[in-house]
């Protein structure tokens, strides 16, 4: 009965921030560590705010231990609070697309495991129609294979740990000496051409 009640109250606490009133919406994305998926959204014009967590397990409050074991069936991700009057929801799409190895399900450049696979979160059924059609899109260009980034309906997304946030401003040399030694720029750039952050 305690942890219905919490995840109730845990799921009321979602929705209400989903829905705040403010003419803002949300984005969920996962392509790898959530560090580096931070950094790269925190740079779109319009992107109001992102938070790094945890979201698609079934636990309630996961802490970073349990989802980085590959234990807790939560995934590393990004929630992208932005303002559709100045970035769409197709322009995310577009970027993300750009800023993750769609090639891999076993997880991101140097981070392996289900915990780290590349998803796209949909809020609505507009954003799993855009989601949908953009993956196929890609499909059909063929010219990278394959393509495995997950589609997948939003479930409760959990803050990480507040030394989590923004950590590549925090910690900036740790950030890029982590990133350059993950490999993640290189493969990018090996994918898609020149880097796009």
């Amino acid at each position: 009965m305690t942890c219905f009640f919490a995840f109730f109250v845990q799921f009321a606490q979602a929705e209400e921030k989903l829905n705040d009133g403010d003419n803002y919406e949300y984005a969920t994305f996962a392509s790898g560590c959530f560090w580096c998926t931070q950094h790269d959204f925190d740079q779109i014009k319009g992107v109001v705010s992102t938070t790094a967590g945890y979201t698609g397990g079934e636990k309630v409050n996961p802490s970073y231990e349990e989802v980085s074991s590959g234990g807790s069936g939560h995934i590393e991700s990004l929630q992208v609070k932005y303002d559709p009057k100045v970035v769409s929801y197709q322009e995310l799409l577009d970027f993300y697309w750009l800023n993750v190895d769609p090639t891999r399900n076993d997880g991101q450049f140097c981070d392996k495991g289900s915990q780290y696979r590349p998803v796209i979160f949909y809020h609505n059924e507009n954003q799993k129609e855009l989601a949908e059609k953009s993956k196929k899109q890609l499909i059909e260009a063929n010219q990278i294979r394959p393509i495995l980034v997950e589609i997948l309906p939003a479930k409760i997304f959990y803050p990480a740990e507040e030394y989590h946030q923004d950590y590549y401003k925090k910690n900036p040399l740790r950030y890029k000496f982590y990133r350059y030694n993950c490999g993640r720029d290189a493969r990018l750039k090996e994918i898609w051409g020149t880097p796009k952050i």
